[in-house]
């Protein structure tokens, strides 16, 4: 009897674990689960105040992304069917507005009451009620396919739409392109597998007899005289860069001839590859979703834009051959240098190494050799502040990357910092404010009402004095770093001291990054909440002093000598997450939409904070980084539509989250290590390009355990609260002992501390 209920145990225990990681199809069979079946493009989609993740439909870095064209998860209508998304949170260029009842007069772009809508990240369905359409999509690289059917039996109509372009019928597909920013166009060829009994177009309002159109609202409509019920319509087309003839090759080559299953499945396959690089064991079915939507997030940008070894760039204006590799743009990168490029890093270096090379050509292109800043599609728009392209530089090449050219790379970054204004929002040559920072090593702020006269400064976006010395003092120890490797003795040694600029404006009687006039006097009085404007952007920028106050990521050691040592430095950090608003959220949020995701004033919602929770493991506490890591991926990270605290920028935020479940994070790109944090899962395995592995196991772990306390690396017993890149590189096995209470003794001595710049640069004393 014992040994049939310990089989009987046996059996139930595999059924569950079976059915954990299952799910049931629309017939209420058990199905195995792909990697791909986590994801939930939906997580997000509110957002608390600014712009929310959109549910965008797309292959991994891939040039074609669409999403519904709707503000946000909330809004009751859809506006048209989209062909492609040219820009990250951008709206569609081109639509398509599918009907069956003609209207007088009739708008160019349709609004759709849906329902029965269901995403994924490579395919689209909806129900367009009203119209009773169902409506089915499947995305390829640079082209896609729609199945429209139609239940009534009245004739069919389609209409194409450009904002500011052309279109045109030749009898048998429409083609045309549209202007988008920097005289930048997108073409598009698009054929309908069923003849139309009649071409028109619209003038108006009115559809008139006619094949081509150009101009505002251009919109050609083909109508389908149709007499039965379900009339279903197949439509293949293909976007391009570069001319509509390439985007009709992109459709031949992609999706011609396929059907819109076949299309699926290879989509299907394509993420599950790429998101089965991370193999994760144990944690809740929420807990994987959270992981793999924000994995997926991760490859929605840069776009890979070569198309059959050439490709478009709106950096000059020219078409270029790509020489065999592939063309990235669309990446934000004062977002995605601090997570999601070392994440890429580690996932798909091939890819890094493109992108950085991207960067390069980018240079190249411009008029002025300087490194980009906001890379899009459009060229490079010069948005935030600083110049962290550096660092991405760096921290590729310092893990390994060798496949770009560094003095390149190099020359293009100290270009930008030294030629380029420092004034955010701005690409116009340096100025009188970037005389004073070369000659004062910080950027001086306004008083209440001072007028301002420097004509590099964007009127809105005003100078972000404190924002700016800070990234900038990073970026000149990324160069510094650059110059090391490239063997210039002089550079390094000048940036290195330029990279302490830092301590110009830290205020030793408050223990804050204070703004300073042009005198050198702290501007007084002052509060470290509320003061700067809208987005704190007189002095900081989107953020308050409270974030900038740990903007030092190059130089941890050196902060917490500024603050006293670890003592104060952990007092500071504490109280950060305990610092009250101060005011009303009303009040609060009304000068910092982007500071949402509070825990005190520390602010999950923007990506200045998102290495502060990681910094208690520089000053002997690594215990407290595990518990904020824990309690802020729990509150602030969710399975559902309001489960992203902030603007998680195309992977800037989602980086984070995906590091940070699996239980490390690197808080200074460029140097090679990671810091160690508490991980979600019981098991997370990291398979690398070069056939090897990374394993994390986190023993006895679950939502109680989140303590380390002990450790093994490699079967060595490791007491350091992080570990090298080099280690993560040879493949291995982290083994973390976790328990429900803290070992305030792992981690803690001071020999173990993460590694930093020196404290004080030489001759500083």
């Amino acid at each position: 009897m014992i040994v049939f209920f310990n089989n009987l145990k046996r059996c139930l225990s595999l059924f569950f674990m079976i059915l954990i990681c299952s799910c049931v199809n629309d017939n209420g069979a058990i199905v195995q689960k792909d990697v791909v079946d986590y994801v939930n493009p939906y997580m997000g989609n509110i957002s608390h105040l600014l712009v929310p993740t959109f549910p965008t439909i797309h292959l991994p870095n891939s040039m074609l992304r669409v999403y519904p064209e709707r503000a946000d998860y909330t809004q009751d209508l859809i506006h048209g069917l989209p062909l492609i998304t040219t820009s990250h949170r951008g709206s569609s260029a081109f639509n398509m507005s599918p009907f069956n009842t003609l209207t007088n007069p009739l708008e160019p772009v349709r609004y759709y009451s849906y329902d029965n809508e269901k995403i994924t990240p490579s395919s689209y369905q909806v129900y367009l009620d009203d119209d009773r359409i169902l409506v089915d999509y499947a995305v390829s690289h640079q082209s896609a396919k729609y199945k429209l059917t139609f239940e009534a039996s009245e004739d069919a109509f389609l209409m194409l739409h450009s904002k500011r372009g052309a279109l045109s019928w030749d009898g048998t597909a429409v083609s045309g392109y549209q202007f988008i920013e920097n005289n930048t166009k997108v073409y598009v060829y698009l054929k309908p597998l069923v003849a139309p009994d009649k071409v028109s177009i619209l003038k108006e309002g009115i559809q008139i007899q006619g094949t081509f159109t150009e101009g505002n609202q251009a919109a050609i409509i083909l109508t389908f005289h149709n007499n039965r019920v379900n009339f279903a319509l197949d439509i293949d087309y293909g976007v391009s860069f570069i001319s509509e003839d390439q985007a009709k090759n992109n459709m031949l080559r992609e999706v011609s001839g396929k059907t819109i299953l076949e299309i699926k499945n290879k989509g299907k396959e394509i993420w599950n590859q790429a998101l089965g690089k991370l193999k994760v064991e144990g944690g809740s079915e929420d807990d994987k979703t959270v992981f793999y939507t924000s994995l997926y997030r991760c490859y929605e940008r840069p776009v890979n834009i070569s198309e059959d070894g050439k490709y478009y760039s709106a950096f000059d204006g020219q078409v270029h051959n790509d020489n065999g590799r592939d063309f990235y743009t669309d990446d934000w990168i004062w977002d995605s240098y601090r997570a999601h490029h070392p994440l890429r890093v580690l996932l798909d270096p091939g890819k890094e190494e493109d992108i950085l090379n991207s960067f390069i050509l980018m240079s190249e292109q411009m008029e002025h050799f300087w490194l980009p800043t906001f890379p899009e599609i459009t060229g490079d728009s010069r948005r935030m502040n600083s110049n962290h392209g550096v660092a991405a530089l760096i921290d590729g090449y310092r893990k390994g990357l060798r496949n770009f050219d560094l003095k390149k790379g190099y020359q293009a970054g100290k270009n930008a910092i030294t030629q380029k204004t420092l004034a955010p929002w701005s690409g116009k040559p340096a100025g009188e404010l970037d005389d004073f920072y070369k000659e004062h090593g910080y950027i001086p702020a306004l008083y209440e009402g001072e007028v301002e006269t420097i004509p590099e400064v964007h009127p809105f976006e005003s100078r972000q004095p404190i924002a700016v010395t800070l990234g900038t003092s990073y970026d000149e120890w990324c160069l510094s770093q650059l110059a090391l490797e490239l063997g210039l003795d002089e550079a390094y040694h000048h940036f290195l001291k330029q990279s302490y600029n830092y301590r110009n404006v830290f205020n030793p009687k408050t223990d804050f990054f204070h703004p300073k006039d042009k005198d050198g006097k702290f501007i007084e009085p002052f509060d470290y909440v509320f003061d700067g404007g809208m987005g704190a952007r007189k002095f900081y920028g989107e953020n308050n002093g409270w974030v900038y106050r740990w903007d030092v990521p190059h130089n941890v050691a050196d902060l917490i000598a500024l603050m006293g040592g670890r003592e104060n430095f952990i007092h500071n950090l504490n109280q950060t997450f305990a610092e009250p608003l101060g005011m009303s959220k009303y009040s609060f949020y009304a000068k910092l939409p982007d500071h949402t995701g509070n825990v005190g004033q520390f602010s999950m919602a923007n990506e200045p904070s998102l290495h502060i929770p990681y910094l208690y493991n520089y000053a002997g506490q690594p215990w407290k980084t595990q518990k904020r890591i824990q309690k802020l991926l729990k509150t602030w990270f969710r399975n559902d539509v309001m489960g992203v605290p902030g603007d998680e920028d195309g992977g800037g935020m989602s980086a984070f989250v995906v590091f940070s479940q699996m239980g490390f994070y690197p808080v200074t790109p460029g140097m090679p290590v990671y810091n160690i944090g508490s991980p979600t899962f019981k098991s997370v395995t990291l398979q690398l390009s070069n056939g090897k592995s990374f394993k994390i196991i986190a023993k006895n772990n679950n939502t109680g355990n989140k303590y380390i306390q002990s450790a093994k690396l490699n079967g060595k017993v490791w007491d350091k609260p992080w570990f090298s890149h080099e280690a993560l590189r040879d493949g291995g096995v982290l083994e973390l002992e976790m328990g429900a209470k803290a070992n305030k003794t792992w981690g803690t001595a001071p020999e173990d501390v993460p590694p930093s710049a020196k404290p004080i640069y030489p001759g500083s004393e």
